[in-house]
């Protein structure tokens, strides 16, 4: 395996990073859930999109399901995560980690009562926020109809085993 092919073609650099503070509020809030944008596919030119998921103590969390088009990881901050790697839903804690390939069926949960927090990883950079903001819609009611639901997973690249 070799570096890929240059993205940046200058001889003395730019003036281009991004921070984002700890304090900075949560871009999107509901259900006990707090998401926070961390780097967009937007913001990295398509290479990757990461996200803070900080839960509430509430249950909450997709079942199984698996993407064709992007590569997901999990790496657990603080509190108990239960993560489905495909076979078997492991308790992950402070510190553990796990990657799912595209086609990798995988799920996560938080069901120990408590607070929780984990990085999530997208690779290449899709555009999850439009996915996470119309989730928190259907948890403050919205309704979706069959046809839409499907073209909505659909255009998410969300799949059920």
């Amino acid at each position: 395996m070799s570096y890929p092919p240059p993205r940046y073609e200058g001889d003395t650099g730019e003036v281009s990073a991004v921070f984002r503070a700890h304090t900075q509020p949560a871009d999107l809030s509901y259900g006990g859930r707090d998401i926070h944008y961390l780097a967009t596919g937007q913001t990295t030119q398509g290479a990757y999109g990461l996200y803070r998921w900080d839960f509430g103590p509430g249950e909450s969390g997709p079942g199984p399901h698996f993407h064709k088009t992007i590569s997901e990881s999990f790496f657990v901050l603080r509190g108990t995560i239960r993560l489905y790697d495909g076979r078997d839903w492991r308790e992950g804690r402070e510190g553990d980690f796990l990657h799912v390939p595209p086609g990798g069926v995988h799920g996560f949960r938080n069901v120990v009562g408590e607070p929780a927090s984990m990085l999530l990883l997208f690779t290449p950079g899709a555009p999850r926020e439009e996915y996470f903001e119309t989730l928190a819609e259907l948890a403050a009611g919205r309704e979706l109809g069959e046809a839409e639901a499907a073209a909505f997973f659909l255009r998410h690249d969300n799949y059920e085993p």
